[in-house]
């Protein structure tokens, strides 16, 4: 309880471990809320809940209320899930991929992802999932860093179009991406155009919490 009222005044850090995939993890107490970092960014709660969150909002919170089937592709400490759960009050299934099973154990530990009952985490890697299953998904969130970088593949035109595949009709893809230079931007520009070329709505949400762009993508029929 003391160090969490010290965060309010100057984060409290109360867990660190290393990770093979993921480098340095941490846990801290900040402005009265546990968060997860890697060493140079925010991975779950804190700035990347907001940011996920009002991705989720401008797809509409009763439209994800009456969903079915969620997956998210990236997990860290899970507070998109913990979103989708407590504030939209989504009783639906949620399928969670993640690559680096030190988080989850983290996560189980200090965010209790394990204590979610229609959550089923994978731990995989995300591109060998979405080839891999057969299922269809109302939403599909992604949301894939190893700190501050993108896996080149995630913006591949075949797993695009994979994921395109695996999503049912009117259902949305929420992108969360990171602009930090203008290689990024070009990228990002590139993966809308490709988008406005087949049958499919789009919005950005850019410049998120400074660094961050939001894509959010409407399968149309």
């Amino acid at each position: 309880m003391i160090k969490r009222l010290l965060s309010y005044f100057y984060p409290v850090k109360i867990f660190s471990q290393k990770s093979a995939l993921s480098q340095t993890l941490e846990i801290t107490w900040s402005n009265g809320d546990l968060v997860m970092d890697s060493l140079n960014t925010n991975y779950s709660y804190g700035s990347l809940q907001r940011i996920l969150k009002l991705g989720l909002k401008n797809i509409g919170f009763a439209k994800i209320k009456q969903m079915q089937h969620i997956l998210v592709l990236g997990v860290a400490g899970g507070s998109v899930i913990k979103t989708l759960v407590d504030e939209i009050e989504f009783k639906g299934k949620i399928t969670a991929v993640e690559i680096d099973s030190e988080i989850i154990k983290i996560a189980n530990r200090f965010f209790k992802l394990n204590e979610i009952p229609q959550l089923e985490i994978v731990i995989a890697d995300a591109f060998e999932f979405v080839l891999k299953t057969t299922e269809k998904y109302d939403l599909i969130i992604v949301d894939i860093f190893q700190d501050t970088k993108m896996p080149n593949f995630l913006f591949e035109s075949f797993f695009i179009d994979r994921i395109c595949l695996l999503l049912k009709n009117k259902g949305n893809i929420l992108f969360n991406t990171m602009l930090l230079n203008e290689a990024d931007n070009l990228r990002n520009k590139k993966l809308i155009a490709d988008f406005k070329k087949q049958s499919f709505a789009i919005k950005t949400i850019p410049r998120v919490e400074q660094h961050n762009e939001l894509i959010i993508i409407e399968k149309l029929i």
